[in-house]
């Protein structure tokens, strides 16, 4: 049985293979928010770390350490790279969709 990678083309058509955000590492993620920014498809969510290294689930609360990205709405992911690109630390993991 062979597995086959969702493919496309650019307007100009050249192959492109979507690459879909798959994890981010907070330990390395400094929550800037650039790769928030440049992400339009509801994707990430900067999200508060208390100081367990615990995710705080009520944003209102500032009892956190430090801010990171989180991935809240991976199903909208279009497999652009955008957050990628913009990332200055180099935390997001993407994959490609095999059919």
């Amino acid at each position: 049985m062979t597995t086959a990678v969702l493919t496309n083309q650019t307007f100009g058509g050249l192959d492109w293979i979507p690459q879909f955000v798959q994890t981010i590492d907070q330990a390395l993620c400094i929550g800037c928010g650039r790769c928030f920014k440049s992400c339009g498809r509801s994707v990430l969510t900067l999200r508060g770390l208390d100081d367990e290294g615990n995710l705080i689930d009520d944003d209102e609360d500032d009892e956190y350490e430090r801010k990171v990205m989180t991935i809240s709405g991976q199903q909208n992911c279009i497999g652009c790279q955008a957050c990628s690109r913009a990332c200055p630390k180099n935390c997001l993991s993407h994959l490609a969709l095999s059919l």
